[in-house]
């Protein structure tokens, strides 16, 4: 067990230590960020199918995945311990209709256990929701001088507890209670020019910050039945309904002067009174998935899930920004296979291969223009140690956006590696 919580807080250093920026999206300047939270890299690897539960693996989509059936191994009394930590790379090459650029950045996903305890379990852990971080200019009409500077970093991270229970050997249900928490921070610089079009010493910038709290819940159930003797079927829903984010707000306003570096320097600032905007609510919209899927128990599966958010619902008092919002959808599709999981002569036999493809409206429509996402993902569930522990390796590809009405497109590469260990705590003891 010592072993296994050390390679844990290993991985959460390393990843912490990769870098320090949540995202690099110009699109997390709408709202209160880009979506980081997708699922672990499992999920991710089957096109972020989170329908499939399973006694290995946690599942944080779904809170009815910490009940279940014990394991044969172990007489039928209990089930492991389970373990999960997980992080990504991106790479991204933003275009437009006039250039392109690349950006980058690291992540920590997820930190989560679950433990069972009979036909109950239980769960919890933390993650990063949403993030912010942008650095966007505005050019004049001439192309050549700077217009406005726009900087933003942040989000929102979620700590949860849930609770699963097994109503018959099939089905299981659950909550998540959820406590959000974070802040998002902005800058706006407006570009003033001398008589000879050279940019003055002294310039203005606005500075925001929001720090967001909130309590919602998240509802699960699960349901497995064998349709043959070989052949399961597999089902699960969750629902996420609307709930408020209490956001105190700050602005002030900062005499500045640059260097040639591109870095700011603040002169003085002065604070604004943001009078009945200083405590505002934002409205987290509700959210629906269900999915279905068909498989062979411990060799292969393939399932296929709808998601859909209120994101039409999603207000800010604070910010008006240009976009507007409308209702989030997604469909994903993907499975697994695995070639013969308690083979003794390959190793290769007994890893996991995970694939998927995901189609998603994200909700954000700039310029009458819907941002939407598409991409692919492969994974490998390598087996590492004893009682089924694993190493989770993704690749995530895709686009999201596009360059119509002046707008980015991001053509990604994510890059996610997660750890799943699993452990017994709890035994019968056989003699006195």
């Amino acid at each position: 067990m010592i072993k296994k919580l050390v390679l844990v807080f290993i991985a959460i250093i390393a990843m912490q230590s990769y870098g320090q920026e949540g995202t690099a999206s110009p699109y997390s300047f709408y709202g209160i960020g880009s979506l980081k939270f997708k699922g672990t890299v499992e999920n991710r690897s089957m096109g972020g199918l989170s329908i499939y539960t399973d006694s290995i693996h946690v599942n944080l989509r779904n809170p009815a995945s910490y009940a279940g059936k014990n394991l044969d191994i172990l007489n039928n009394e209990s089930r492991p311990v389970k373990f999960t930590v997980g992080g990504t790379y991106n790479s991204t090459t933003l275009k437009s209709d006039t250039s392109k650029d690349n950006a980058s950045s690291s992540t920590f996903d997820y930190l989560a256990m679950s433990i069972p305890m009979g036909d109950f379990g239980f769960g919890f852990g933390v993650m990063p929701y949403t993030a912010v971080g942008y650095k966007l200019e505005a050019y004049n009409d001439d192309g050549e001088t700077i217009s406005n500077r726009f900087r933003g970093e942040g989000g929102l991270n979620k700590a949860f507890l849930g609770f699963g229970y097994q109503i018959s050997e099939g089905f299981s249900v659950g909550i998540d209670f959820q406590y959000n928490f974070g802040n998002t921070q902005n800058s706006t610089i407006e570009y003033v020019y001398d008589s000879e079009g050279n940019p003055v010493q002294y310039q203005a910038r606005e500075n925001n910050r929001s720090d967001l709290s909130g309590l919602n819940i998240n509802l699960g159930a699960s349901y497995r039945t064998m349709l043959t003797e070989k052949l399961e079927l597999i089902s699960g829903i969750t629902y996420t309904p609307e709930s408020n984010l209490s956001s105190k707000n700050q602005r002030s306003f900062s005499t500045i002067t640059t260097i040639a570096s591109g870095s700011e320097f603040a002169l003085n600032t002065i604070e604004s009174d943001l009078g009945d905007l200083t405590e505002t609510e934002l409205v987290l919209p509700s959210k629906l998935t269900f999915g279905v899927g068909i498989g062979q128990p411990r060799k292969w599966f393939v399932g296929i899930e709808s998601e859909y958010l209120k994101t039409s619902d999603f207000t800010n008092a604070l910010y008006s920004n240009g976009a507007t919002y409308e209702d989030q959808s997604a469909i994903k599709l993907g499975g697994f296979f695995i070639p013969k999981y308690n083979s003794f002569s390959s190793y290769l036999q007994r890893v996991v291969y995970r694939a998927g493809v995901h189609f998603e409206n994200t909700g954000l429509n700039i310029e009458n223009e819907s941002i939407n996402e598409f991409g692919m993902s492969f994974g490998l569930g390598l087996p590492v140690g004893s009682f089924f522990s694993n190493a989770n390796l993704g690749v995530e590809v895709g686009k999201r956006g596009t360059t119509n009405s002046n707008l980015i497109q991001e053509n990604f590469i994510n890059f996610q590696l997660s750890l799943s260990l699993n452990d017994r705590w709890f035994s019968k003891r056989k003699f006195d």
